[in-house]
């Protein structure tokens, strides 16, 4: 078994039934307020078509609010057994959406009740739906101006809730899931650089896979992301790659660095 290896992993944000690339602090109900970087011409089936052709796995559709639903069977239905859904999971829907060809369902907001605390009882209950291998735990996240610390952010990442992003909070989920996957609110859609002290931190754990997302704007950033966590997280690539509007990256050389051996 060789080495561990950061991988590019692919995503299909849906907002309003469409695929967009959007800046995610900017993401609430204020529709003025709402910075799109890029709305695709093409549906969601051509870009889990696309995924599925370069044997692409892992990656994730998310439902960024209402009005996605078809959208997401369409993903999911071009590319089956090959993606993983979020938004709107619940105990109620997660096994219909396995059913609908998803590999994992994503739990975010679900995980807590409306004024951020986290419940313990709604994570058992989601985990008796669909068993710990196909539950991916989303602990995306802003960082506090006051602490410095990662807080994870629920509701299209505008509610702070009462978890934070540490050592001890993923060890205490670790054995209700198969992955994490961790949006770095902050940085997501400005293709600005990606925050490295999270991806450092996230890297030295080490236990359970993680996927990165949030400001990646090169290929050099994959490596960068290699090196800072010694291959133990995955980066997901949104606004700069080429296939959503970018000029930053190629989807191509994505592909092609899955493929590469290192040294």
């Amino acid at each position: 078994m060789g080495k561990p290896k950061t991988k590019f992993r692919p995503c299909i944000d849906l907002h309003e039934g469409q695929v967009k690339q959007i800046v995610g602090g900017t993401l609430n109900s204020d529709a003025e307020s709402l910075r799109e970087n890029f709305v695709a011409d093409e549906s969601p089936e051509y870009f889990a078509e696309l995924y599925g052709k370069d044997e692409l796995r892992g990656g994730h559709v998310i439902k960024l609010g209402p009005g996605n639903d078809a959208a997401a069977w369409a993903a999911l239905g071009a590319y089956p057994d090959g993606m993983q859904i979020g938004g709107g999971i619940t105990a109620e829907n997660a096994s219909d959406w396995l059913n609908m060809g998803a590999t994992h369902v994503i739990a975010t907001s679900y995980l807590f009740e409306k004024d951020g605390h986290f419940q313990e009882d709604r994570l058992a209950e989601l985990h008796a739906e669909t068993g710990w291998m196909q539950l991916v735990i989303d602990l995306s996240c802003r960082r506090s101006a006051e602490s410095g610390e990662w807080i994870v952010a629920m509701n299209k990442w505008q509610t702070p809730t009462d978890l934070k992003v540490t050592h001890e909070t993923l060890d205490s989920l670790a054995g209700s899931c198969a992955e994490f996957l961790i949006h770095a609110a902050d940085v997501e859609g400005k293709c600005e650089g990606i925050d490295e002290e999270l991806v450092t931190m996230l890297g030295a754990w080490g236990k359970k896979p993680v996927t990165y997302a949030g400001g990646a704007r090169s290929l050099a950033d994959l490596e960068r992301v290699h090196e800072l966590s010694g291959g133990m997280v995955d980066l997901t690539i949104g606004s700069a790659l080429d296939i959503f509007g970018g000029s930053l990256v190629t989807y191509a050389d994505c592909v092609a660095w899955n493929a590469r051996e290192l040294d």
